[in-house]
């Protein structure tokens, strides 16, 4: 398992992490930046989740995507 963080406020709502990985990623619909889907947050914060092992290779290729770096897995 993997943690990932997404510093929403300096999101481009480029679209690449929800297309790439719709399973883990969704933009929000109140402000359009990305946002991590309800299964997977962490205390129900939507800049924090936890990627299962099964995605973490799209969740990764969807972070290296990111044209302003802002979603980070560790």
């Amino acid at each position: 398992m993997v943690k990932v963080s997404i510093d929403r406020n300096d999101c481009i709502s480029c679209a690449n992490c929800w297309t790439i990985c719709p399973e883990f990623f969704e933009q929000n619909s109140d402000d359009s930046f990305s946002q991590v889907v309800k299964m997977y947050r962490v205390g129900g914060n939507i800049a924090e989740g936890e990627a299962p092992q099964k995605i973490e290779g799209v969740v990764k290729e969807a972070a290296d995507s990111c044209p302003v770096q802002i979603i980070h897995v560790t």
